[in-house]
Order: structure tokens, then sequence, then C-alpha cells
């Protein structure tokens, strides 16, 4: 078993690089800058994945690929179409071609981001994105969804929320997702037998998420972590008024007019 991390030097590259060792035969390790040292079981590539040449030779050999790479902020179009849009048709053709069994792509909660946060989203709720960011990320759904239905092949979009080592203000009481979930959810995501498409919220086991487990409970996905376990460090953090949207600051970025038109 091969196991591609596309973006690896980035954040949560870097968490499942560490979760994923010695799991799987090979982690193939790529990014555009410099991942450090090669370990033990791993590959390591630096590699511009918007070159068709160096998109197939990632992706040679390759059983399961969990894609990250990308701009994963909010950005002007170019950029963001350049990289999130045209960058991820290159890697999922090289992927197909390759005969890749599965992808496990890095969606963003974002892609929803201007449901209330009173609304628990469902997995087949219409989009809402927040941002240039979130569309990109709809596209990428809308990507994954076409390769599994006409070239058949296995596909599991992960809607991450806020990754972070503890929650850090008010709103993480419903979206963070601890680096120790992120692992159990990479796992689950690259093992689950049987599936053809799934849209999984990344969230850890939050007394108060608002996201559907529909597509967690589908691949096996058992979060432990709960961030109310931290409220009393969080309890004094001051709170955004954007929170009151899935998205949070994201959505108050550029917004025009007051944010109950869209409650």
């Amino acid at each position: 078993m091969r196991v591609l991390i596309t973006g690896a030097a980035g954040d949560v590259g870097s968490v499942l690089r560490t979760g994923l060792a010695g799991r799987y035969d090979v982690l193939r390790l790529a990014d555009i800058r410099d991942c450090g040292p090669t370990k033990p079981g791993e590959e390591v590539m630096i590699s511009d994945l918007s070159d068709p040449a160096a998109a197939a030779r990632t992706v040679e050999g390759v059983d399961v690929m969990i894609h990250l790479a990308g701009i994963r902020e909010e950005a002007p179009w170019d950029p963001i179409f350049k990289i999130n849009v045209v960058g991820l048709v290159t890697l999922f053709e090289a992927a197909r071609l390759a005969g890749v069994k599965r992808i496990v792509y890095a969606s963003s909660h974002h892609a929803m981001g201007y449901y209330p946060a009173s609304h628990t989203v469902e997995v087949d709720d219409v989009p809402r994105p927040d941002s240039r960011y979130g569309v990109s990320k709809i596209f990428g759904e809308a990507l994954a969804r076409m390769y599994v239905d006409k070239y058949g092949m296995s596909v599991i979009t992960v809607r991450i929320g806020a990754l972070r080592p503890l929650p850090e203000t008010p709103r993480h009481l419903s979206v963070w997702l601890s680096p120790a979930d992120m692992v159990r959810l990479a796992i689950a995501s690259v093992e689950a037998p049987d599936v053809t498409y799934r849209t999984v919220y990344g969230v850890s086991a939050n007394t108060h998420r608002r996201w559907s487990t529909e597509g967690a409970d589908a691949i096996g996905y058992k979060p432990q972590d709960n961030a109310s376990d931290y409220l009393d460090r969080i309890k004094d953090a001051p709170a955004n008024p954007f929170d009151q949207f899935h998205g949070g600051w994201f959505t108050g970025m550029e917004f025009v007019g007051k944010p109950d038109r869209l409650l």
C-alpha cells in the first residue's frame, strides 16, 4: 500500500505525516516546498502539481491519494483558479490515468459557510460558500463526483473544520477538529471498504457540533475529542459577530450590508 499525501509540508499534512507513520508500506509526501529529511517508510518529492508531467510522476504507483495541496485561505480569483481549480483538474486526471484506487479530497466547511449556525448542515444541503476559496472547494467536490460517476473511481470528500492543537474561540466549540481526530478521519477515509462517493464533515466529537455525522458514520470515523473539555480555556475569548454563520470570520470578509439579511 502506497499512500500519497499532497501538500505534505502544510499544517494538515504534517499532522498526517506523523500520525500515519508506519501504518502503510510507503508514505509518499509531495509538496512544492521542501518536506525536510526523508524518514523510514517515506518517499519525499518536491512537485508542482499544476504541471501535468510533475503530477503524473507524483501519482505513479500510488494506491490512495490524500489531496491537501492548494490555497487554504481566501485569495484573489487568479491564484484560486490556477491552483484550486486548474491544478486540481490536472491532478485528478493524472490520478485516473495512473489507476489510483481512491482519492481523499480535502474540501472545507467554508463550502457551506453562509448557513446560519442554528442550522445543522447535512451532507446534501445546497452549497453556500462564504468565499472564493469556498467556491473552489465546491468545484472540487463536483469534479470528484464526476470522476466517480464517469470513471468509476472512489472518492471521499472531507469538509475539514477548524484544525487546531486546542480550541481557541467560542466558535470552536462546534467546529474544532483535533489533530488526533484528523488522523482517525484520514485512516477511516483511506481504509473504508466499498465506497464510491461520500461527503464527510471533519469535526471532533464536540458536544455542540452543527454538522451531520451521516458520512462519518458510513466510513467508520469515530472521533474521540471534545472541544467542551476545554471550555475554561476559551470562555473569555472574544466572539466575532459573524460567528452566527458556519464559516465564522470568513463570512465577514468583503461582506456588504448587515449579517441578519442572511438569517
